[in-house]
């Protein structure tokens, strides 16, 4: 028997490399996006900002933590374009 899923997570994953990031808030109960048009009938996923919510964590994950986001601030990266391009060929 398999276990009820929420819808968000019963659908197979999807990713678009033409996906984009867009910050909005509410306005009488509509998302408002900021900077950014969309065509009418976009199909879009909201994640909401808890400002109440706190994580902690363990002393040792914390620091491996601060490790890994030290290391990638010295990285060199590679443009969207480039990654995008990159994983076409897994799709």
């Amino acid at each position: 028997m398999t276990p009820h899923l929420p819808f968000a997570l019963s659908r197979p994953l999807e990713y678009h490399h033409t996906m984009q990031v867009a910050t909005g808030t509410i306005v009488e109960g509509k998302v408002v996006l900021e900077g950014v048009s969309l065509p009418e009938g976009t199909v879009v996923t909201v994640f909401a900002k808890d400002s109440e919510a706190i994580v902690r964590l363990p002393s040792a994950l914390q620091a491996e933590l601060e490790e890994a986001l030290e290391e990638a601030d010295h990285e060199e990266g590679i443009s969207g374009d480039e990654l995008f391009r990159k994983l076409q060929k897994y799709g």
